[in-house]
């Protein structure tokens, strides 16, 4: 699967904890990237200098969904899924279903603060 033109939902919703060009403390959750350009496509896809996390993020049905708003929806949930005091067993939901299942990006997580999620 390739990323939908027009979407950037994972350089928007998701925390990155390693530097990033123009943003040297990486970035929280929910706040867009300074590499995502306006057609939303990262600036720096090709450069050495983008993190490791980001390269490692591939694109999956069940991540990317039907449309970027299903796709935000998702990693906002993974956000929460990965933040302590996630309670496994309990039923978060991303948008109208229940997401089936978490993965992890390596150490690219932080934790948003109260009210960023």
């Amino acid at each position: 699967m390739n990323c939908r033109p027009g979407c950037g939902a994972c350089c928007i919703a998701l925390s990155i904890s390693t530097p990033i060009p123009g943003m040297p403390d990486g970035k929280p959750s929910g706040v867009r990237c300074v590499q995502l350009t306006d057609d939303l496509r990262c600036a720096i896809f090709t450069d050495p200098r983008r993190p490791a996390c980001c390269a490692g993020l591939k694109p999956s049905v069940e991540m990317c969904g039907d449309s970027q708003a299903e796709a935000l929806a998702y990693l906002r949930w993974l956000e929460r899924a990965t933040k302590p005091g996630f309670e496994f067993g309990k039923t978060y939901s991303a948008h109208a279903s229940n997401v089936p299942a978490v993965s992890f990006v390596g150490h690219c997580f932080t934790w948003a603060t109260e009210g960023g999620m």
